[in-house]
């Protein structure tokens, strides 16, 4: 069996890291993978071992227009450096919706085309209408992240898969390393990209809001990009901000608690990766209150369920997890006990009974 795994932007985000969790475990367990995504920058999926690589050109831009002409002009050189190494009897995985010309390539050469689907929130609507709008026609399974992903993102007529993702082997054991008796110390942790609508105005305005607390916010952005963002800003001596981070347990170690605040009239979170890795430390969670992230937190139990846009309500909930120390001992033991159910193990070998199939 040949897997064609394609991957528009290699960076740090969540998209191909867990990309790069599948094609590592396929390649151990005796696949032949071929790894076909972005050149010229360090990512998750740079130099994994035991996988063959076909590289393309493609540069994220500001500007909308450059940026759909660089994806355009991206899709075209992967079909070109693809096309006479695939054929009818390979998979073709597409890890999110934006690798468009894999699947009109693996259409054409009649493979078995799957779609790893981790949101469906994009911009502008007539990208999204046309990426989708591929997805429906080239696809013949779809995996989705969440329940709450597969409910609204189902096509009729294809096959659909759900597949969580996890945390890594190693991250679990360097968390379990590290952990420390938790306490309510007092640190609140957010670790997203540099959007508005992750929230980080609304985390900026809460560090401002509970100065009682120390707040730390690490960003998948450079440290100029971090000074322009902010410039306007008013940044609180308890509110620190990190750059792009390439390890994280330093700041999960030190945490109290772990933030997502997405808001929900602009981005719906289909899972939420920095909650289970937080999980893995013991730290409760503060998410919100529509989408798949749902499924990884119960509501009074290991953490909350907030509206980001109602801060003041998202102060108290803070309140009741780091003033109450009965309440927070009991939600950081069910974080840890919950993050078992998202074992990287558990993700290949579902992700393999899948290509096997």
């Amino acid at each position: 069996m040949r897997v064609f795994a394609f991957h528009l932007l290699n960076d740090y985000s969540g998209s191909p890291k867990v990309l790069m969790q599948l094609v590592r475990g396929w390649s151990l367990h005796g696949l032949d993978v071929t790894l076909v995504t972005s050149s010229g920058k360090h990512g998750f999926l740079t130099d994994i071992p035991g996988v063959r690589y076909v590289t393309f050109r493609y540069r994220f831009h500001t500007c909308r227009l450059i940026r759909l002409i660089n994806l355009t002009v991206s899709q075209l050189s992967l079909a070109a450096k693809t096309w006479s190494l695939i054929g009818k009897n390979d998979i073709v995985y597409i890890n999110t919706v934006l690798p468009f010309g894999a699947a009109i390539l693996g259409k054409l050469k009649r493979c078995r085309v799957i779609y790893h689907m981790h949101e469906t929130t994009m911009k502008p609507a007539i990208l999204k209408k046309f990426l989708f709008g591929i997805a429906r026609w080239g696809a013949d399974e779809i995996i989705y992240v969440s329940k709450y992903l597969a409910e609204r993102a189902r096509v009729q007529g294809k096959k659909t898969h759900i597949l969580y993702n996890a945390l890594e082997e190693g991250f679990l054991q360097k968390a379990r390393k590290n952990k420390v008796r938790r306490t309510q110390a007092g640190n609140v942790l957010m670790v997203c990209s540099l959007k508005d609508y992750k929230g980080v105005h609304e985390f900026v305005a809460l560090a401002n809001l509970r100065p009682e607390f120390n707040f730390t916010l690490v960003v998948n952005a450079s440290e100029d990009a971090c000074r322009n963002f902010f410039r306007t800003s008013t940044l609180s001596s308890n509110l620190r901000i990190f750059p792009t981070q390439t390890d994280l347990h330093p700041f999960y170690g030190s945490a109290s608690v772990v933030l997502n605040l997405s808001r929900i009239d602009g981005w719906i979170e289909t899972f939420g990766l920095t909650v289970i890795e937080g999980m893995a430390y013991g730290l409760p969670a503060i998410v919100p209150t529509v989408g798949g992230i749902t499924e990884l937190v119960e509501d009074g139990k290991n953490g909350f369920l907030a509206d980001s846009r109602k801060l003041a309500s998202l102060a108290e909930k803070l309140d009741a997890i780091l003033c109450n120390p009965d309440s927070y001992r009991k939600m950081a033991r069910a974080s840890f006990r919950r993050v078992h159910r998202y074992r990287e193990d558990v993700l290949v070998n579902d992700s393999i009974s899948i290509l096997t199939s």
